[in-house]
């Protein structure tokens, strides 16, 4: 059994927010906080919020064994670093993380998740780390010693391309991308402005500003129909045949993307197929139901890249 690579632990992501689908489509592993910019030997891990940075980019090694770990406990991978550290800032916004920081990853995905039991990564696993427990030892170097080891020499796929900024807002939006852009890092700062504002703070500051900004006039945007949060109508009365849209609000940092399966609940209610969007009010993914719920479109209003473009468009009224 091979004992010469250190064995790495990496997480996916809190469950809201998960981002491990991510690394297994490009092979890579990914960290941040990314936004303060490249990784250099001289750089303070004060700038990074810790250690974490600095220790992926200068103490993992090509060959090293890498865990994919979702929770405290389970493992979704097994990965074998295939790259010197790079910067990539075309995951500068992975479902709202910047996780710029990269290293090339031939993940073998789990059928299933495996779970090494209570505590095997500590009581609060940190976002990275280098793995001391004997049994997880043990079980990774088990796991890249048996076949199928194909896996490991596997091509790396092409990384996506890094999308364009976009210059402007549409004019319609722009006092509003400034509000939040304004409003955005002081609603996350709980020094100077206490707990996250709630998900209906949010619809009323953010998601029905940018609506009426996009043409709806108030008697259709319908808060709180039908349990919903925000729905749009595409004429009166207020009735499910007439439903255009349907939008699931949560609060700042609860993870968007955990709220398509209740989304989907008011959906199946109205008994009408709908579009969904789901937001934070700074966030905003667009699932088409022709498609099955596949996500369509997107926009971060503090992060906005050419293809927000896309949603604004689907948002706008007809």
């Amino acid at each position: 059994m091979d004992t010469g690579r250190t064995i790495w632990q990496l997480s996916g992501g809190p469950t809201s927010r998960s981002y491990a689908d991510v690394f297994l489509r490009h092979s890579i592993g990914l960290l941040g906080p990314g936004d303060s910019g490249r990784w250099r030997p001289d750089r303070s891990d004060e700038d990074y919020d810790g250690s974490f940075v600095r220790r992926f980019a200068s103490e993992m090694q090509n060959g090293d064994v890498l865990l994919l770990r979702t929770g405290l406990s389970r493992v979704r991978a097994v990965g074998i670093v295939a790259s010197d550290y790079e910067y990539l800032n075309q995951f500068d916004d992975v479902n709202g993380w910047d996780l710029q920081h990269a290293r090339r990853i031939r993940w073998s995905e789990l059928p299933a998740e495996y779970d090494l039991g209570s505590s095997v990564f500590g009581a609060n696993p940190p976002r990275f780390s280098g793995v001391g427990a004997d049994e997880v030892v043990r079980y990774a170097r088990s796991f890249v010693a048996s076949p199928p080891t194909y896996w490991q020499e596997r091509p790396l796929p092409a990384l996506p391309a890094e999308e364009p900024l976009l210059d402007e807002p549409p004019e319609a939006l722009r006092n509003l991308v400034a509000e939040v852009s304004d409003l955005h890092p002081l609603m996350w700062d709980r020094e100077r402005f206490g707990d996250h504002p709630t998900e209906d703070e949010l619809v009323a500051h953010f998601v029905v500003p940018l609506l009426r900004a996009l043409g709806w006039p108030p008697e259709r945007i319908a808060i709180k129909w039908r349990y919903i949060d925000v729905a749009l109508l595409a004429a009166l009365p207020r009735i499910p045949q007439n439903c255009h849209l349907v939008i699931e609000a949560k609060r700042l940092g609860a993870g968007v993307e955990g709220a398509l399966e209740q989304a989907k609940g008011y959906v199946q209610s109205l008994g009408v197929p709908r579009d969904i969007v789901v937001t934070d009010g700074v966030r905003y993914r667009l699932y088409a139901a022709a498609l099955d719920f596949a996500p369509v479109a997107y926009a971060n209003l503090v992060r906005l890249k050419q293809s927000s473009l896309d949603l604004f468009n689907r948002l706008r009224r007809p």
